[in-house]
């Protein structure tokens, strides 16, 4: 993500003209460094325009690693009258599996006059390098070579991810002194990540004008790389990760330290429109897609305010048992996390654009209050957690999915749909009481069934998850309540859309995480049930090159990635991840599909790298890793 949309930079330009081959790079495999993406071009595309492939036969498959043990399918594309065809599956070159191939239900939403099939191979656990061969109609095509282990993708990938923060570090001095809009104060804000590939702003979240839409940006990255080195420590460890995502966790709590105001709220947003020439860089707030500058800046537990105090807690414990910490050390750290607390207690409503509290509120407090009671014990947590679980359970639906607000707007989220179920099975596993856990445990199952049930509701060839939503009517969602496979481009932000790959990788979280907090003990992979485990999978397989373009969003991984539109979408990071595929072009709806259709000036909403993409991605392969998975 940028916030921007149109990122049209001038000393990002500058440096395109210097830069070499900007253009497409759809010939990377294995783990090259972006140089080696570096083609024969040798001056930058002016435009960059990605249509699906346009081969008769394809077969679109994971391109990263695949679990052992879970589920392992591929996908294939077929233009042309034969309704039959055969695969061969081999592992390290030789043949291990032929069958026929399996069609899919007709499915004309994305390009009319495909057949599709599928391949589905999970009964091969022996590790290896894998690929799919298919022919159909006297047509021959291959998958991508795909390595089969346990662990898969945070063996595999786990240190690029986590290299990705490191690498996205912002440390320019000048953050030491910023001021704060419409105020004569100065304050060090230094420290902490770049938000995406072309923004070197940084956001606890942004969007927060619009209420319902606040992703949680660095605040989330802090949280899961305290609770990874915390409580995935073995996992880190057995890889060798374990002082790097240490050392990540405690530069994500110290940055969060500096920006929490002697008042006791964090500012929300270190901004400069994008990097707009002669655009004062300052804490502000923002509102549109002119980067407005607001008052908006003290942070809500929506707009980063919880999961900071989540973090913070976090890290305070991560201290502890490593006996490290940052510039600031683990006392520290606590004390910042209750004094934020006891702050946003009080004052939260009046933080939000619109003086009223909403579902994002509630899961957001949820996850810092879990954090504190595990920090510190105290029962005053716990009860505060009870009434957070008790309202965010009161906005579930008969059928599992949420409402927003207080009145029928869907919850729908491009960056965390997931959250609400990985918050409540988090509650759950601090609550005492049978009965009010079990009721945590049943809005769990609820909201599974439900991701389950949207998704399985049409024609589906590769499983992308779906989502209900409404239209934006003069800036508030109003009307029908639609369904579909994309956000919807006509919402209350007036103008942000863009690939979901955090919303994809936070469906497969909540998906693992909420089925093991049901005592799901499946045989299908990750320790769920078949229709569970290959949900799951499907999610991070759409990202990792499983999808209609054959890209795999992962930079630095698999057989094609995103294209390099430096003056659009900034620098690519290996481990970073792009924000992915959307639904058409001018479709208000978000039907149809697309990726990287240009002009340069709207190649953000697909190609550039963002850190919820990455953050996500490495709760989601954590949370289906390692003993937690098994």
């Amino acid at each position: 993500m940028t916030a921007s949309p149109h990122f049209s930079l001038t000393g990002l330009r500058a440096l395109a003209a210097l830069a070499l081959a900007l253009a497409l790079t759809l010939a990377l495999s294995g783990v090259p460094h972006p140089a080696a993406a570096a083609g024969a071009e040798s001056k930058p595309k002016t435009t960059v325009s990605v249509g699906l492939p346009s081969a008769p036969l394809l077969v679109q498959i994971n391109q990263v690693a695949l679990e052992r043990q879970g589920p392992k399918r591929a996908i294939v594309e077929y233009v042309g009258d034969a309704e039959h065809g055969r695969y061969t599956v081999l592992r390290d070159g030789k043949p291990i599996k032929r069958g026929e191939l399996q069609p899919l239900p007709a499915f004309t939403a994305w390009a009319p006059g495909k057949r599709y099939f599928s391949v589905d191979f999970s009964d091969a656990q022996q590790a290896g390098r894998y690929h799919v061969e298919v022919s159909i109609d006297q047509r021959q095509a291959r998958s991508a070579v795909v390595p089969v282990r346990d662990d898969a993708i945070f063996a595999t990938a786990g240190a690029q991810l986590l290299g990705y923060f490191k690498r996205s570090r912002h440390t320019d001095p000048a953050d030491r002194d910023l001021p704060i809009f419409q105020t004569t104060r100065r304050v060090n804000a230094w420290g902490g990540w770049q938000d995406a590939g072309g923004d070197k702003g940084k956001y606890l979240s942004h969007l927060g004008y619009a209420n319902h839409f606040n992703p949680q940006q660095a605040s989330m990255a802090a949280w899961v790389l305290a609770y990874g080195a915390h409580a995935r420590k073995s996992l880190f460890a057995a890889h060798g990760l374990q002082t790097q995502v240490e050392d990540e966790a405690f530069w994500g709590a110290d940055y969060l330290h500096r920006i929490l105001d002697a008042d006791g709220y964090f500012y929300t947003t270190v901004f400069d429109q994008w990097g707009t020439p002669g655009a004062v860089r300052m804490v502000t707030g923002y509102e549109g897609a002119a980067g407005t500058y607001t008052a908006l800046y003290r942070s809500a537990f929506r707009a980063g305010g919880g999961m900071a105090i989540a973090a913070l807690a976090r890290a305070s414990m991560l201290a502890k048992q490593s006996g490290r910490h940052g510039e600031f050390d683990g006392a520290q750290y606590l004390a910042d996390a209750e004094r934020a607390y006891a702050h946003l207690r009080r004052f939260n409503p009046q933080y939000g654009a619109d003086g009223k509290e909403n579902i994002i509120d509630d899961y957001t407090a949820l996850m810092a209050l879990v954090e504190l009671h595990n920090a510190t014990g105290q029962s005053r947590y716990l009860d505060d957690a009870r009434a957070r679980a008790a309202s965010l359970i009161a906005r579930q639906q008969a059928d599992g999915g949420f409402v927003s607000d207080g009145g029928r707007r869907p919850y729908y989220h491009a960056a965390e749909a997931g959250l609400p179920v990985i918050s409540l099975s988090a509650y759950a596993g601090i609550e005492p009481e049978q009965a009010r856990r079990q009721r945590a445990l049943d809005a769990i199952g609820a909201a599974l069934k439900h991701e389950l049930a949207i998704t399985d509701a049409v024609a589906n060839p590769y499983g992308y998850a779906r989502q209900r939503f409404q239209l934006a009517h003069d800036g508030q969602a109003a009307g029908e309540v639609l369904e579909g496979f994309f956000i919807p481009h006509r919402n209350e932000t007036g103008y942000w859309w863009q690939g979901e790959s955090a919303r994809l990788a936070s469906l497969s979280a909540a998906m693992a995480v909420g089925g093991r907090a049901l005592a799901e003990h499946g045989a299908a992979g990750y320790g769920l049930s078949a229709d569970r485990a290959g949900y799951a999978q499907s999610q991070l397989d759409w990202t990792l090159g499983r999808n209609p373009y054959g890209i795999c969003m992962l930079y630095g991984f698999g057989r094609s990635n995103p294209p390099t539109v430096l003056e659009s979408a900034g620098e690519m990071f290996v481990g970073g991840i792009s924000n992915g595929i959307t639904g058409a072009v001018g479709s208000d709806t978000g039907a149809g599909i697309a990726f990287a259709p240009g002009p340069d000036s709207e190649q953000w909403r697909w190609v550039e790298q963002w850190i919820p993409h990455t953050t996500w991605m490495l709760f989601a392969v954590m949370a289906m890793s390692g003993e937690e998975a098994r």
